[in-house]
């Protein structure tokens, strides 16, 4: 499963980089605003800021919500750097983006994603991957981790190429869900990553480890 880091904030993304196990990065016009970047100009430099930290796919997200305009923002963010995915919501006229999009050869995220028949026609469009946001399914008593399920198996049983990536990812707990059902890619804040290392019988086996070697000197 691959590990992408939803943020866009550079000093996390390097924290994560550095950790060895990042394979990408999501943003989305409300995280660039926590991070206070604004203006068309600073939000494509800061995706190139963060292509130059990370080896693999960093989605930019289009922000037109017409069809025309989707595309000439995502022909602009894939021409930023060969590492970009355009992210694009599930509508009518981001399904159209992403079909055209990719027979282009440009490789797209299909976000905002809600249910298997969203899915279903963002495959068939091509999308490289889908963006499922299971923590806002659950704020509305719907089990995201069940809908991550439901797709993985239908992709799965059509050969689908697209990768399920599961999105609004709120804890650690949920990265181990979307494992156990077979998510191609999760991206959690650096918090819900980090979590996974921490564990207290491994704390207290390290201190217990390093009083007997002081026993030894």
């Amino acid at each position: 499963m691959k590990f992408f880091i939803d943020t866009a904030n550079l000093d996390q993304i390097k924290e994560a980089q550095e950790l060895g196990v990042l394979d990408g990065v999501t943003t989305n016009p409300s995280l660039m605003a926590k991070e206070g970047i604004t203006g068309e100009k600073n939000i494509l430099n800061h995706y190139i800021e963060i292509c130059n930290i990370v080896n693999g796919d960093v989605s930019a997200e289009v922000r037109s919500t017409d069809y025309q305009g989707m595309m000439d923002e995502g022909r602009k963010l894939a021409a930023l750097h060969n590492q970009i995915t355009v992210k694009v919501p599930c509508t009518i006229n981001g399904i159209k983006a992403i079909k055209t999009l990719t027979n282009e050869g440009i490789k797209t995220n299909c976000t905002l994603v809600f249910s298997p028949g969203q899915a279903l026609l963002a495959a068939k469009a091509g999308a490289t991957y889908l963006s499922p946001f299971i923590g806002r399914l659950d704020d509305n008593s719907t089990d995201g981790i069940e809908l991550i399920a439901q797709i993985v198996e239908m992709y799965n049983y059509y050969e689908f190429d697209t990768q399920v990536l599961a999105a609004s990812v709120r804890h650690t707990m949920h990265i181990i869900q979307c494992a156990e059902v077979g998510a191609d890619v999760i991206t959690a804040p650096l918090n819900a990553i980090m979590g996974l290392i921490n564990h207290p019988l491994t704390d207290i086996g390290l201190a217990k480890f390093l009083e007997d070697y002081k026993k030894m000197d």
